[in-house]
């Protein structure tokens, strides 16, 4: 693999992780999208794996999911 690749994969198990600890949290899109102070469409960009988000947009969706930024990062949740 190359890097390309490897960042793409690393955006999709970010955005995969987001998702897992929203429907953990049983909010929905537009709702973390408020608490966090983002938009509802960035938020699904993110979880789709399409975005290369911020580390303080992903530390204050963090926050908001109450996760330590970290499990965003482990595979195999």
């Amino acid at each position: 693999m190359n890097i390309e690749d490897d960042f793409e994969n690393l955006k999709k198990l970010v955005g995969s992780n987001v998702r897992i600890h929203r429907l953990k949290k049983a909010l929905s899109q537009k709702q973390l999208s408020e608490l966090s102070g983002l938009d509802a469409n960035y938020i699904g960009s993110v979880e789709r794996g399409e975005r290369n988000i911020s580390l303080k947009n992903l530390y204050i969706i963090s926050i908001n999911l109450e996760v330590s930024i970290n499990l965003l990062f482990l595979k195999n949740l």
